[in-house]
């Protein structure tokens, strides 16, 4: 199966790279809807496209205004729109107010469920995750292979949200800060390298893919992965564009 880093920055584009989104093509399965969902047309593979929000920051959602030429595109004969219930009431009430964005995207918005089915025999669960305003994470499990996201979170080896994504075999988790910038992290509920690092270390996931870097980085060698890499060492920076074969 095939994961597509369509976009892998947080907060602002960058030259390098649009805002959060992630696709599983044969599935029809986005997670996210940042400044990169237009290039989500080009991967559809499916009738339909279901679009996994872990919280409405618009860095995070800001996509869903772009449907109408994703459609143009690429029509596909149903969107649904997933997160949780308090979400979707932020992003009706405020992006896509009528002042703001005056008509009303393609398809339906409905509320996460405790576990989505999906194709393969697969199945999509969701966990809270510390962040102001609240996010969840998710896991996606299959018979022969399994994928976590956690993005917009502090990470700690200790935390709720480890025993979530344990044993998976592809995690993919934000790294928005280098390592010594603790109290920023804190302060907007993002994380630094090493505790990243410590969490897949804890977990045993088999692979770990960093993501929602600081679009300030003007090089990936700023995060300092070079040096930590040794507290997990089958890590790699995710690009926009990436594919990821898991």
């Amino acid at each position: 199966m095939k994961l597509i880093l369509l976009g892998t920055t947080g907060y602002h584009p960058s030259d390098r790279r649009q805002t959060a989104c992630f696709m599983l093509p044969e599935l029809g399965v986005v997670f996210d809807a940042g400044t990169a969902l237009y290039r989500a047309s080009k991967h559809i593979e499916t009738d339909h496209l279901d679009i996994f929000l872990t919280h409405a920051h618009l860095d995070h959602c800001v996509g869903l205004t772009f449907l109408f030429d994703l459609m143009a595109e690429r029509p596909v004969q149903q969107i649904r729109t997933y997160a949780e219930p308090e979400k979707l009431a932020a992003i009706q009430a405020h992006l896509l107010n009528e002042l703001l964005f005056p008509v009303q995207p393609p398809g339906e918005m409905l509320p996460l469920q405790p576990v989505h089915l999906l194709s393969g025999g697969g199945k999509l669960t969701h966990y809270p995750l510390e962040h102001p305003g609240g996010s969840v994470g998710f896991r996606a499990d299959w018979p022969d292979r399994s994928l976590a996201y956690v993005t917009d979170t502090v990470a700690s080896a200790d935390a709720a949200y480890v025993e979530k994504i344990r044993g998976v075999d592809l995690l993919v988790h934000e790294c928005y800060f280098a390592d010594g910038n603790d109290a920023q992290a804190r302060l907007t509920g993002h994380s630094c390298l090493t505790p990243v690092l410590e969490v897949a270390a804890a977990a045993k996931v088999k692979r770990l893919v960093l993501v929602h870097i600081n679009p300030l980085m003007a090089d990936d060698a700023e995060l300092g992965l070079a040096a930590a890499k040794h507290l997990f060492p089958r890590v790699e920076i995710g690009v926009d564009g990436m594919e990821i074969e898991f």
